[in-house]
């Protein structure tokens, strides 16, 4: 017999005796699958490039506050003052350090637990318990990660910020002691909890069992890209209520108290407009095309508020005004901050152009008429800039204006690639509320606690001789 008659034979054998084990094989049950491995990830799902964006990002953060935000309010106080302002920005960035990372990062971003896990985070990584150079962070793209120290410091930088912004709303007649008491308490009560309902997410390869895991309004369908509500409003209202619990100034209305160093002001004003290319870029927590996005978005948006802010001064006084330029810029950039990653460069311009004639309405004409003190106007451009910004982003994100729509994971409102603009401004509308009224309502709790206890205003004769030489014992000026 021929060798390839013999292999023909065999085969044949074989396939017989194959296809007679056939029936009992497809009869028998199906082993039972292993249940899924959960997804742990590891350090080679690091990028590296990322990594290095978040830490320039979040030393460009720093930057706003120490020297950006210091000098631009130490700018415009009286030099008896001076050094009053810059001590309190800068020892409110210390506190602030030390109180997110001790129980603020865990508040603001871990899952909480039962009836509370939409409002605020867990106590589970206190002190930053379990953190460590080997755990991951995640951005909003699956298998990318970066530490989870990187992420840690750069929300380190906007909780640092937060609270240093309220200052100039009640500057040159505050007491140093009590404020610092303030700003522990309020940064617990009111900024953790609104970062975790605004910001918190489980990230894309863990993702939450129901919309309700995720923070509240984050979950509701509300955006902030980088801290319109968190920042900006919650900051803004917190300050009115500072002022007016205060009170004014003494002379406030009958004697100038005009900025003692415009040149020191523009410096500061261009040190945040640096800075805020981290705050907002920065946030997209990668460096790609919508890191790119928010970064051009910043730059036009800032310098069409600064047009529009000089171009209402010259109209009305006749001359365009260095203090009206960079008070337009910084409403700018307060207005781009949480539209900044999902609108077009076109209308960031746009909102530019509109926020300043808004926001100079409401710390000339508003100010007047409400007879409040608001000594560096954080109310009328942080807070009125914030909502401004808030309630635009639901209009720019839509994609036939050429925005980015939601690109996420819940996607409430533009399902089946419908964006629902109406929807979306009524869902900004409720964090906007909800931001002016726990913020409003817990500083107001605060502010008289701390008046009626240990006293948050300094006396009259001190007011008058300047916070510097009262309350540090040093002068700003020796001259």
């Amino acid at each position: 017999m021929k060798q390839s008659t013999k292999f023909g034979l065999a085969a044949g054998f074989a396939g017989a005796a194959l296809f007679a084990a056939l029936p009992a094989w497809a009869q028998a049950p199906a082993a039972a699958a292993a249940p899924a491995a959960p997804f742990v990830p590891t350090a080679a799902m690091v990028n590296k490039g990322d990594t290095a964006w978040m830490l320039v990002s979040s030393a460009l953060v720093l930057m706003m506050s120490v020297p950006g935000l210091a000098l631009f309010y130490g700018g415009l106080v009286r030099t008896k003052n001076m050094l009053s302002v810059l001590m309190q920005v800068f020892m409110i960035v210390c506190i602030a350090a030390l109180v997110w990372a001790s129980w603020g990062y865990t508040m603001a971003f871990t899952g909480g637990s039962g009836a509370l896990a939409p409002y605020v985070g867990g106590f589970g990584k206190l002190f930053l318990k379990g953190v460590d150079a080997s755990t991951l962070s995640a951005t909003f793209s699956n298998g990318v990660y970066i530490p989870e120290y990187a992420y840690v410091v750069f929300q380190m930088t906007f909780a640092c910020i937060t609270p240093a912004l309220i200052v100039g709303a009640f500057a040159e007649r505050v007491k140093f002691t009590p404020l610092m008491l303030f700003m522990v308490a309020w940064m617990t009560i009111v900024y953790f909890p609104i970062a975790h309902m605004v910001w918190y997410w489980a990230g894309p390869d863990f993702l939450p069992a129901a919309p309700a895991d995720f923070g509240f309004l984050y979950g509701k369908g509300a955006r902030d890209f980088a801290g319109g509500t968190v920042v900006h409003i919650n900051a803004g209202i917190a300050g009115l209520v500072g002022c007016i619990v205060i009170g004014k100034r003494v002379g406030y209305g009958k004697e100038p108290m005009p900025p003692h160093s415009l040149t020191m002001t523009m410096i500061g004003a261009s040190l945040l407009w640096v800075g805020w290319f981290g705050f907002n870029a920065g946030s997209n927590l990668e460096s790609n095309g919508l890191a790119a996005l928010a970064f051009i978005n910043t730059f036009v948006a800032t310098a069409a508020a600064a047009v529009s802010w000089a171009v209402i001064d010259q109209v009305k006084h006749g001359k365009p005004s260095l203090l009206g330029a960079v008070t337009g810029a910084v409403a700018g950039l307060v207005a781009i901050t949480p539209a900044s990653g999902f609108a077009s460069p076109m209308t960031s311009i746009v909102l530019g152009l509109l926020v300043s004639p808004l926001c100079f309405f409401f710390v000339t004409t508003v100010k007047k008429l409400g007879k409040y003190d608001d000594s560096l106007d954080v109310f009328g451009v942080h807070c009125i800039g914030g909502i401004f910004g808030a309630l635009g982003t639901g209009i720019v994100a839509d994609p036939a204006l050429g925005g980015q729509g939601w690109i996420d994971y819940t996607a409430p409102v533009a399902k089946a690639g419908v964006y629902d603009m109406a929807t979306q401004l009524w869902t900004q509308a409720e964090a906007v509320g909800i931001t002016l009224g726990w913020s409003g309502g817990v500083s107001l709790i605060l502010f008289l606690a701390l008046k009626y206890t240990v006293g948050i205003r300094p006396s009259e004769e001190v007011e008058h001789e300047g916070l510097d030489i009262n309350e540090h014992g040093e002068r700003a000026y020796n001259y």
